[in-house]
Formats: C-alpha cells, structure tokens, sequence
C-alpha cells in the first residue's frame, strides 16, 4: 500500500472485472477510497473482497450507466458514503460486432446507450458535484478502435468511441476552468474477455494478434490502470483534454 491518493475518493464505473476493476485495484492500493459500480453485484463484491484483503477500501453501488436515474443515485452515493468525490474513472462499456447493414437498431441503441450516453450521465452529475466542491479529476475510456483506427464489423463500437473521444475533449474545454481536469486512454487489445473473438481461446488471440500488434501482445488491464492514476495524479495537471492511446503501437502509423 502506499500513500499517493490519501484521503481522495474516486468512483469507477465497470468495476467488476478487466480495466476497471485492475484501476480500482491500483486506487486503493495508492490510499484512494474507491466506490466500484457494475450492472451485476457479484462481480463488484468479489472487486471489494480483492481491494480489503489488500488493506483498502471500498465499497459496491450496483447501476446502470445507461439509466438517468441509476447514474443520478450512484454519485450521490458515492458522496453520501464516502465524503466526497476527487476522481471518476467512466470505464463501463460493451462490444457489439458485425456488418452495419446487418446490425439491428437494439444493438446499435444498446452501443450508444452505454458507451456514449454513459458517459455523458456520468460526467454530468460528477461535474455537477466538482463544480460545487472545488475541482477534481474524470477520465473516460475511449478505444484505440474510434477517433485512432477503424476495423470492418466494428463500426458502430468505433462510432461510439470515437464519440467518447470527442465529448472527452469538449468537456476537458469546458470545464478546466471550474478546476476539473477531464482526459480518456484509448486501450488497444487487452488481456480481457472483450478482445476474444467468439470461441477463440486466449492462445488463439495470442497467435491473431502477436503479427497484428508491433508489440506482439495484448496490454494487461495493469498497464491500463497505471495510465489512468497518471491521469489522475497532480503531476498530469497540465495535461488537458488527452486522449491516451495505450495499443502496443498498433496506431502508430
């Protein structure tokens, strides 16, 4: 355990498993009080059990980023039990695949509504909150896959991402003036179930992708959380607005 975010409390969403739940880890361990959220209970539990047996502490508010009312109540709950809000890691998102002219309106809704309009909800109610108490910090989660490359049959995931990208840098505009500083990481493949193709194994995506990736692996969701607590720490206070691509050089082109 060490001491860099003491006394901070930071809010992740998506909380129960992969970049988020490896973030909340790494909050904790640095002294921050992290309230995780998810759509399911049990995966935020067994994220609190991981950040208390290490010395943390935590604690799990189920909601939906999805829903106006859920995002509402979770940072109000946040606040209410912990004191306060410093840090917001907008995290919580899915994957749909396919081709566009195959792809049905619910699954294209179902993209926007939690990718894009999670993150809207989330940053509006925890800007409402900074604005009142002083400042503090919120780091979304774009994708390498958006505003930095685009694949056949995820388009509409690109969509949304490169959506989070942009609101991302508006908002960073907007409000770094109230002392909110607000910035994304674009994460390439990471070692979680979302880079796994249907029925591929984790060795068949390490093959896939060991000649697609000049880094010849996947990140590890650590490598993520490591970003995303640069992000939030007082020696990125001038950075503003970035979007921090974290892909193994598959944008560097």
């Amino acid at each position: 355990m060490t001491q860099r975010f003491t006394g901070k409390t930071a809010l992740v969403t998506g909380g129960g498993s992969g970049i988020g739940r490896a973030t909340a880890l790494a909050f904790a361990a640095a002294g921050a009080t992290v309230a995780v959220s998810g759509r399911r209970q049990e995966p935020l539990d067994e994220t609190v059990r991981l950040i208390e047996d290490a010395g943390g502490k935590a604690i799990a508010i189920t909601a939906d980023v999805s829903s106006p009312a859920d995002v509402e109540r979770l940072v109000a709950a946040t606040v209410a039990e912990l004191g306060g809000l410093h840090i917001a890691f907008n995290n919580a998102g899915i994957l749909e695949a396919g081709p566009l002219a195959d792809m049905d309106q619910a699954a294209w809704d179902r993209l926007l509504a939690v990718n894009l309009t999670g993150v809207f909800l989330a940053m509006k109610h925890e800007i409402s909150h900074m604005r009142a108490s002083g400042g503090g910090v919120i780091i979304n989660t774009a994708s390498s896959l958006g505003a930095h490359m685009r694949l056949p049959f995820l388009g509409a995931y690109a969509a949304t991402k490169a959506a989070v990208s942009a609101l991302t840098r508006a908002a960073a505009r907007e409000c770094i003036a109230d002392g909110i500083r607000i910035n994304a990481i674009s994460p390439g493949p990471m070692d979680t179930p979302m880079s796994l193709r249907p029925g591929e194994t984790e060795a068949d995506r390490a093959q896939r992708l060991n000649g697609a990736l000049p880094a010849g692996r996947v990140g590890s969701p650590s490598e993520a959380a490591a970003a995303v607590l640069w992000l939030a720490t007082p020696e990125a206070a001038f950075t503003v607005g970035h979007d921090l691509v974290i892909d193994g050089g598959a944008t560097a082109l």
